[in-house]
């Protein structure tokens, strides 16, 4: 009787050798004369343990991990095809608490499925949202999103029924849906992972908001970092075509979508809105003026619809099973799930969904189990590279939008990096500050030439040249910045900053943290 074995084929775990495994594993099974079955499918987000391998048991799946070529001989004598015990035994993989105590909704069948199995696709819930959005008119499908509450996952939070009406009502020959899967920010990764696991919920998710819309095109701008996730995706597409789940008559129905991947040009400010779409364009990666907004004049200056990943890939779980399921999850304003990615001095990194509402402590404790050199944490980025470091005194604010604006932080893609009681904030800010003179497209001056001043002013204070009047200066740099910035790379660039400055102040050896109007 043959043993299945679930392997992992995402990007931590090829990092972490699970290539060397796949044929180490076939020779050893060989040798016991014991048939195998090897699935390839996503990371269950645990990345600590990568090469995480599931071992399918009469009980369930039993997982074993971080799994290395030395390991295969104790794990074979210990039986581990049958779910025998062994110091890399993790028990049954919905059992692991990490787990468990998620709200999977977006990321409900990543790492269980094939990703590029149709069939696991749809014995899991797949394409139930599109074929309910068939039966549907463009106004009730925005409509379900809208009362759903359903944000933009990507940063900005924008609602996205509001976005989707827009290009509804707009009058054109063409439209478009594009999705920005440009993860460029610092600590974030929850876009590759559902990507390389679960690739036909983001397929759906553009489908079914080209039926919104009236839309009968797509892109996916992915990172040219993720070659993976673009191959992945690629065969999905290809897969999906040969279904009829895309092309001309979808499912038989008088409906069409057309959907092409699209490698992006390497530069963080392509996951801006409008670089992107100049990059999409074949043109250089720099901001457009707005308006006009893309949702009127976006992708060859037709009416576009552009949401990132998680957004568009939960859309098919609200078309599914309504729009009051999915907002009875979170709270206030921000409803649903958002996928929390544990990064920095973390002992378990990874991948966390769940309700908005949690707190950061909870996040960083109850899942991310402390630092992981086993010092004091000090100070939490939230947000992305232009996101604020939070002391530990807001860490037990809920992770809420409102929440977090009513601190001068934002929770952006998800990404949280953690930093213990070594980390010198002031090189941190400084830090903050030259990524965005790196990564500025430059065309806007408090950008260009704000960023570069930035750096040069926080080098002062940090080597006590007039550091009081050096940060006065620096505060006026960044007020300047966030009212005079196209784009928010250079609009929120300051807010690392000014956050240090707030509550870290002795790090740039200044006497106070002296409050700012600028930081609120």
């Amino acid at each position: 009787m043959s043993v299945t074995l679930y392997i992992p084929l995402d990007t931590a775990a090829v990092a972490a050798g699970v290539e060397d495994l796949i044929p180490a594993i076939q020779a050893k099974a060989d040798q016991q004369q014991q048939a195998i079955t090897m699935v390839r499918n996503g990371t269950r987000g645990m990345l600590w343990l990568e090469p995480l391998i599931e071992v399918q048991t009469a009980q369930g799946r039993v997982a074993y991990g971080p799994v290395q070529l030395s390991d295969l001989d104790s794990l074979f004598e210990a039986n581990w095809l049958q779910g025998g015990d062994h110091p890399l035994r993790q028990g049954l993989t919905e059992d692991i608490p990490y787990l468990k105590n998620q709200e999977r909704l977006t990321f409900a069948r990543v790492g269980i499925t094939d990703p590029l199995s149709l069939e696991d696709y749809e014995a899991n819930g797949g394409w139930a949202g599109l074929k309910q959005a068939l039966t549907m008119s463009p106004q009730h499908i925005v409509q379900t999103v809208t009362d759903s509450g359903l944000r933009g996952r990507g940063g900005a939070a924008f609602p996205t029924g509001i976005k989707w009406n827009t290009v509804l009502n707009a009058q054109a020959d063409q439209k478009y849906i594009v999705c920005n899967a440009d993860e460029g920010d610092s600590g974030t990764f929850s876009d590759r992972i559902l990507m390389e696991g679960d690739p036909y919920s983001l397929i759906e998710g553009m489908i079914i908001a080209g039926l919104a819309v009236n839309a009968t095109r797509g892109y996916i701008y992915v990172r040219s970092e993720y070659p993976i996730a673009i191959d992945i995706l690629e065969q999905a597409v290809a897969k999906a075509y040969a279904a009829n789940y895309l092309g001309a008559g979808i499912l038989g129905t008088d409906k069409s979508f057309d959907l092409e991947v699209r490698k992006g040009a390497g530069a963080y400010i392509c996951g801006e809105e409008t670089s992107l779409l100049e990059s999409l364009e074949g043109k250089r990666g720099e901001i457009r003026f707005k308006p006009p907004l893309p949702a009127l004049q976006g992708f060859m200056g037709k009416p576009t619809v552009m949401n990132n990943v998680i957004s568009l890939g939960s859309v098919p779980i609200i078309l599914a099973k309504g729009a009051d399921y999915y907002a009875n999850f979170g709270m206030g304003r921000s409803r649903g799930t958002l996928a929390f990615q544990l990064t920095g001095n973390i002992k378990y990194g990874g991948l966390v969904e769940k309700a908005f509402g949690v707190s950061l402590k909870e996040l960083l404790y109850d899942f991310g189990g402390g630092s992981y050199s086993g010092r004091p944490l000090r100070a939490i980025q939230v947000g992305g590279p232009l996101g604020a470091y939070l002391p530990e005194k807001d860490w037990e604010i809920p992770l809420d939008y409102e929440a977090y604006t009513g601190i001068a932080a934002m929770i952006g893609h998800g990404g949280i990096v953690a930093f213990d009681d070594t980390v010198d904030m002031a090189h941190m800010a400084q830090y903050a500050m030259e990524f965005c003179a790196i990564e500025s497209c430059g065309k806007c001056t408090p950008c260009r030439i704000g960023s570069t001043r930035g750096v040069e002013t926080i080098a002062k204070i940090r080597r006590q040249d007039n550091p009081e009047q050096n940060e006065q200066l620096l505060r006026d740099l960044c007020d300047t910045m966030i009212a005079g910035s196209l784009c928010a790379l250079g609009g929120m660039a300051p807010y690392p900053v000014l956050s240090a400055l707030e509550h870290f102040a002795e790090d740039f050896g200044l006497p106070t943290a002296a409050k700012t109007a600028t930081s609120n």
